[in-house]
Formats: C-alpha cells, sequence, structure tokens
C-alpha cells in the first residue's frame, strides 16, 4: 500500500503515536544501540498500537536457512526457545514458511492450519491460537519475519496490514543497519590485524610529530617496548639521510599540505645501540572534510639487502616503491574527495527536510513531499555505500551471489523501464531485441550491471543519440551488447576504464558520478561467471559486451535465430 492510502486510512491517533513511535526508533538505530533492544522497542510500539496482540521478530540466517529469535517481548520463554534455530520450508508454521515463500502467511486458527501440524504443540499451550507473520525485506533480500499473535482466532483488518507494513519496514531498517555497522566494524578490524600483523613496521603519526600508534614488527625492529615509542616523537626514533649538504625534514612537507607522501632513506638506533638504515614510506591521512588528521609511516629495515645489493638495484627498488605509495594515495585521495562530494549533498537534503518537518506545521501534501525527498536523498547514500562495499567484496572473494536461470526479457524490461525517463530527458533514443533466452546469473546483480551500462550509454551520449540493445546466442552463452553513439574512448584512457574512481575527465566536463559502475560491473559479471569487454571507435561510439552461461533448463524455449 502506498503512503498516501496509509495516511487516509489511520486515524489522526494512530498517525500521530506511529510517528513517535517510528522517531524513537529511528534514534536508537541512529545512536547505534544493540538490535535486539532496537527490535524489542520495534515490536512493543506495535503492540500498544494493536488491542491483544503479541509481537515477534526472528531473524533470518541465509546460511543455514534456519530463523533465530530476535525480539518477542510479550511471548512466553518456554515457546521462543523451541522455535530460536526453526529451519523455514513450505509447513514451517507462519514465520518459517513466510520466510520461505517471501510473502505474508496468515494462520487465522492455528489449531486448525495444516503449516502448523509440526508447531501446534509449541504454541497451544501457551494459549496461542491465531499468528500472522510478514517477511522483513532488506538490502540481500528475506531478513527476518514479523509475526503478530493473538490468543483468539482472529484475521487482519485493513488498519492492522498498515501498521504491520510501516513497522515491519522499520524493522527492516534497524536490521540492515545492524549488519551495514557491523560490516564497518569487520572492516575496522581486518585492518587492525594487517596493521599489527605486518612484517613491516609501522606507526601512526599525530601531525605534531607524536607516535600515536605502532605494529609488533617496529617494536622487535627498534628492540623497544610500546610505552617508550608512544611516548616519543618520530623525530626521536628516525633521522632522515641528508640528500644535501643542508638538512631537510621530508614529513615536514606532509604536514604543510605541500606533498600527500613522501619516500625517503633514515637511520635508526635499537636499544642496544646497533644503526639500522630504513627504507621509510609515509603519507597524509585525512579526515572526513579532506583535511590532514594523521600520518601514516612505513620503515623498513634494509640494512641487510643494501649491504648485499648494488646501488643500482636499490634505487630501482625505491622508485618502484615512490610509485606504488603514489598510485595508493592518489586512489585514496580521490575516493575521499568523490565520496565528499557525492555523500554531502543528499546529507544537506536530508538535513534540511528534517529540519522542515521539525519546525513546521505542514500540510499533508508538502509532508509527504519532504518525507519521500529523505528516502530519496537516504536511499542515494545507501546505494553509494553498497557500491564500496560490494567492491570490497568482490576484491575479497566474499561477494554472496544467488545463481539461477533468469529471464533476460524481464531483466532487461525492468532495467529499461528504470532509465527510460532519463533518456528521455536527455533525446536519446533506446533501442531493445526481444529475446525468449534464459541465462545463469544472480538476477539482483545482473540487473545492477546492465543498469550501471545503460545509464553510461546514456550519459555518456548525445543529444538526439542512440543506445541499441542486440542480443548474440551461442550453444553455452549469451552476449548483451549496449551500444552508444557518444564520443569514442580515447585509446590511451582505455587501459584505465576498470580504475574505481577513475573518472577518465569526465569530472572535468560536469558529468555527474564517483567511477564506480564499470568497476563495479565488471568485478559482478567476473563473479558471476561471465566476462565484460569494451570496444570503442571514433566516429562509431561504444560498446560494451556482457557474456554469461546460458541456461541449461530443457523447458527453455530456444529464441528463433534473426536473419
Amino acid at each position: 500500500m502506498t503512503s498516501s492510502l496509509a495516511a487516509h486510512e489511520l486515524s489522526r491517533e494512530d498517525a500521530i503515536t506511529l510517528l513517535q513511535r517510528q522517531a524513537e526508533v529511528l534514534e536508537m538505530v541512529a545512536r547505534g544501540e544493540d538490535l535486539r533492544p532496537t527490535l524489542a522497542d520495534i515490536a512493543l510500539a506495535l503492540e500498544g498500537l494493536m488491542s491483544q496482540a503479541r509481537c515477534s521478530i526472528l531473524l533470518f540466517n541465509p546460511a543455514t536457512g534456519t530463523l533465530h529469535h530476535g525480539a518477542a517481548p510479550s511471548l512466553p520463554l518456554e515457546y521462543i526457545q523451541l522455535i530460536d534455530g526453526m529451519s523455514i520450508g513450505s509447513s514451517a508454521g507462519s514465520c518459517g514458511t513466510a520466510a520461505y515463500l517471501g510473502a505474508p502467511v496468515v494462520a487465522e486458527d492455528i489449531t486448525l492450519d495444516d503449516r502448523w501440524t509440526d508447531f501446534r504443540d509449541f504454541a497451544t499451550p501457551h494459549g496461542l491460537r491465531a499468528c500472522w507473520s510478514s517477511p522483513i525485506r532488506g538490502r540481500t533480500g528475506v531478513t527476518g519475519t514479523f509475526a503478530v499473535y493473538h490468543d483468539y482466532p482472529h484475521a487482519p483488518t485493513d488498519r492492522d496490514q498498515l501498521l504491520v507494513d510501516r513497522f515491519t519496514h522499520l524493522a527492516s531498517v534497524a536490521i540492515d543497519h545492524a549488519r551495514l555497522f557491523g560490516a564497518l566494524a569487520q572492516s575496522e578490524e581486518h585492518f587492525r590485524h594487517a596493521f599489527e600483523d605486518n612484517a613491516i613496521g609501522m606507526a601512526l603519526v599525530g601531525l605534531d610529530g607524536h607516535v600515536s600508534k605502532v605494529n609488533r614488527a617496529l617494536r622487535e625492529m627498534l628492540r623497544r617496548s610500546e610505552a617508550e615509542l608512544l611516548s616519543s616523537r618520530l623525530d626521536d626514533l628516525i633521522t632522515p639521510v641528508t640528500p644535501g649538504p643542508v638538512p631537510y625534514s621530508p614529513l615536514g612537507t606532509l604536514v604543510s599540505g605541500e606533498q600527500d607522501n613522501v619516500h625517503f632513506s633514515a637511520k635508526a638506533k635499537t636499544a642496544t645501540g646497533r644503526e639500522l638504515q630504513l627504507s621509510v614510506e609515509a603519507s597524509v591521512i585525512r579526515d572526513g572534510e579532506g583535511l590532514p588528521a594523521v600520518l601514516g609511516v612505513n620503515l623498513l629495515d634494509v640494512t641487510h639487502r643494501r649491504r648485499a645489493e648494488a646501488e643500482r638495484r636499490a634505487r630501482r627498488e625505491a622508485e618502484v616503491a615512490r610509485k606504488v605509495a603514489e598510485s595508493a594515495s592518489r586512489n585514496k585521495s580521490e575516493f575521499v574527495a568523490a565520496m565528499s562530494h557525492d555523500i554531502r549533498t543528499p546529507l544537506q537534503a536530508i538535513a534540511g527536510f528534517t529540519e522542515m518537518l521539525r519546525t513546521m506545521d505542514l500540510p499533508a501534501e508538502r509532508r509527504q513531499t519532504a518525507l519521500d525527498h529523505i528516502a530519496s536523498a537516504t536511499e542515494h547514500i545507501t546505494a553509494l555505500v553498497n557500491d564500496v562495499l560490494d567492491i570490497a567484496r568482490i576484491e575479497a572473494g566474499s561477494l554472496p551471489l544467488r545463481m539461477a536461470d533468469v529471464s533476460l526479457a524481464e531483466v532487461l524490461r525492468g532495467v529499461i523501464d528504470i532509465v527510460a525517463p532519463l533518456a528521455e530527458e536527455r533525446s536519446v533514443v533506446l533501442e531493445e531485441q526481444s529475446t525468449l533466452l534464459r541465462v545463469h546469473a544472480d538476477d539482483r546483480r545482473l540487473r545492477q550491471v546492465l543498469l550501471n551500462l545503460l545509464t553510461n550509454a546514456i550519459v555518456y551520449n548525445h543529444a538526439q543519440g542512440s543506445v541499441a540493445i542486440t542480443i548474440e546466442a551461442a550453444d553455452d552463452t549469451v552476449a548483451i551488447c549496449i551500444a552508444n553513439t557518444g564520443d569514442a574512448i580515447p585509446a590511451d584512457k582505455l587501459d584505465r576504464l576498470f580504475v574505481p574512481f577513475d573518472r577518465l575527465g569526465a569530472e572535468e566536463a560536469g558529468v555527474p558520478g564517483v567511477g564506480l559502475g564499470l568497476s563495479l560491473a565488471l568485478g559482478l559479471t567476473e563473479a558471476m561467471g561471465g566476462t565484460l569487454t569494451v570496444d570503442s571507435a571514433p566516429g562509431v561510439g561504444t560498446t560494451v559486451r556482457v557474456v554469461l552461461h546460458r541456461s541449461t533448463d530443457p523447458h527453455v524455449i530456444p529464441e528463433r535465430q534473426s536473419q
């Protein structure tokens, strides 16, 4: 049901209570409170609006296909323990069946419903007679179930449906938020291990030169304790090797902003008096506003190497290390700049419309418009974060996929419907080829790939230009070709086409984006076992070719080959 319908059918008292409860829960989410207390608050909020209702929220584990206790503040503990860890299926009560089917399941009378055969003896001793369960949908599919129990036979009313829809969505927001921040915490844990367990000596140094963090390799290299190192300045520990007659401070150029990274040689003495020769790399780590916050310093002991190697080889390795550091720093700076620009605008929209809703008594229509703008800006930020996380998962080889036989026609139609307004706005004609073919792919990821490619084909096209979508079938594969009539990609930039955040100069022309689309499309295609290639020629345009495995379903009607 739409928001306008909900606003029309709910009473004024219901609407006010609903908004108050939503605000309370969203504040808990914003404060980063634990998931289960937040879910319990959601359940209690709905119970306060539905007479004699008792609510339960179960969390779905896709790896095991089981549901686990999330919150059930008004249900008996014994019953909660009995259903905790239940497997989903077509006859798994209301919750297990709803999660299995991905659709709401209403058992008006548990004692008569066949889907409760294996679970009826769990519920009836506790007076539970009716259970209505709805799947909770998140970014990755079904993430749980939201159940409403009654102690007597009961069927949900239209009002019940409206309330459960809103609170199920609220639970989805809380679950997605908790899992997203869990992924970020895991990323931080990976960084901690990479820092502490690295074989190279590493340190974080404040802009004032004081050492704030060191790893085990640096402590062992200098034969000093952590407390001793953290009470020191970096220039007390190492001495840069002066390249000329005048002493210099390489780290000073980072603090002043003259450079983003430096590579230099240095000397150091261990606690036992042994002199070390070091190769030092240092770079600026910036905060969310792009300002220098801390210096990352890597110290490599090259004493034995320099004694054994020729000077020529040592210089070559130092140059390679310098280029690697420059490339890493450049990508990092581009990432911060792109993310800052792309996130700041929707955040400002959210802040502005939130302030309007907080301070002004708006008519229902204007209030809904403001809420729609907030939702749109939130979806934009979430999509951007999801893209960054997807690229990280692809690089780590841990991207979750749900491979199945997918109708190419349905996927293309859905994607074309989304990009059609953009094409009309830019006066670009979309030409598509009908097809009955099916491919073996992840439906959502395939849509993501084609949406990125079609959006690029439209945005980087000319007014009155065209985008042609054609299908090429082989025995085992299907190729989806997307050709646009825009300017060709310069030959000297083709090797940078799939580098994340590299816009190839498009940012100078004011074309929106952050440079993740093609790199993400390539990674997703390869994760599904396919290939993605790009051909571009002056005067012709650019063609992107996505090749995927063809469906092996014997009941699929083969496509008639075009003449």
